[in-house]
């Protein structure tokens, strides 16, 4: 009789993007291997309590009038108490009571308190192995300063931006507006520490810009003003290998906006129209392969472990780097496992890849 892998399952988390990583654990729910794996569900309240969640996955069905989150059940998740140990505990539903020995956690957590390094860190203090990119990519993935910053140094084309503090915002609006109108329309807003474009806008008219920045800034304490840039959105996966083996890169998949303003949060989670994902993007072999290349090239720059997607534009010069995400969306149909699906590597095989990568590089440390 063989014995199974405990993963244990963090979902849910503190940030505005809660209930994408609720759909993100239905989907890991559903196609994790059960013969494999004994999944241990802990799910994060919006008020940062860990509990011990349901493991059925309708009860995080993503719809548009009712968006899936984590309850608060009264039970509580103990962390081990040593690095030595990896013995959870829940109380609160009864006697103290042991959930055993994890191998792995898999943290579906996306945007703060989660996907920035700060639960990456807490895991590596129990010493616990897990899925995904280490607290410095996690932290430098999280904030576009920060990743635009080292790519550009990477010798990776990105987008032109500009970074503004809430304090300054507040103090010099005019001057900040003045010096965005130095670039050419549109330009977009964004958080710099925020994904599934939660608070971004796109600006066409300069009287719309106070309004934009002051959305981004209900997430964020500095935001990125960006320019537009005109071309195909072309996204690629990307997978670490195994000790001793390069990461690779997936198929492409493009993001074709026809009846949106751009590819915002209704039309990437709630099936809004006007989007059309094509995968895999028709590309030329020389395109995919520089593709590949810079999206491994970036992947690296970070330190990054595990996995990411890395967004593109794909212009008349050439490609143009948007934004990389360690932990990006994770659902079925979203484009990362979409790509590798296309690539030949099914959504259960992607979810065991990333588990044994994780077991493999932690017991190389």
């Amino acid at each position: 009789m063989t014995t199974k892998l405990v993963v244990a399952v963090l979902f849910g988390g503190r940030s505005s993007e809660h209930s994408i990583s609720c759909a993100t654990a239905r989907g890991v729910l559903q196609a994790i291997d059960a013969d494999r794996y004994e999944v241990v569900p802990i799910g994060i309240t919006r008020d940062g309590a860990f509990t011990l969640a349901s493991a059925n996955p309708d009860d995080y069905v993503l719809r548009a009038d009712q968006l899936p989150e984590v309850e608060d059940n009264g039970t509580r998740i103990m962390w081990p108490e040593t690095a030595t140990s990896s013995e959870l505990w829940v109380s609160g539903d009864g006697p103290d009571r042991s959930l055993g020995s994890v191998d792995v956690v898999f943290p579906i957590l996306h945007g703060p308190y989660g996907e920035d390094g700060t639960i990456q860190g807490m895991l590596e203090l129990f010493g616990l192995p897990y899925v995904g990119s280490g607290v410095l990519a996690s932290s430098l993935g999280m904030d576009k300063h920060y990743t635009k910053t080292v790519l550009q140094a990477a010798g990776i084309e990105v987008a032109p931006w500009r970074t503004i503090k809430r304090y300054d915002w507040h103090k010099r609006p005019q001057a900040i507006r003045a010096m965005a109108e130095q670039m050419p329309l549109p330009v977009f807003i964004k958080p710099a520490r925020a994904g599934s474009s939660v608070g971004v806008g796109k600006v066409s008219d300069w009287n719309d810009f106070a309004a934009a920045m002051d959305v981004a800034f209900l997430e964020d304490d500095h935001v990125l003003i960006e320019a537009g840039i005109p071309g195909r959105e072309v996204e690629c996966a990307v997978l670490q290998g195994m000790p001793g083996h390069p990461a690779r890169a997936s198929v492409a998949g493009e993001i074709v906006v026809s009846g949106r303003e751009f590819y915002d949060f209704e039309a990437k989670y709630l099936g809004a129209d006007g989007i059309d994902l094509v995968c895999p993007a028709p590309l030329s072999a020389d395109e995919l392969a520089e593709l590949q290349r810079l999206s491994i090239r970036a992947f690296e720059a970070i330190n990054g472990a595990g996995l990411a997607r890395v967004d593109f534009f794909l212009t008349e010069e050439g490609f143009v780097l948007n934004e990389i995400n360690t932990m990006p969306g994770f659902t079925p149909i979203s484009m990362f496992p979409r790509c590798w699906q296309e690539s030949g590597l099914s959504y259960p095989e992607l979810i065991d890849e990333l588990i044994q990568v994780a077991l493999a590089h932690h017991a190389e440390d």
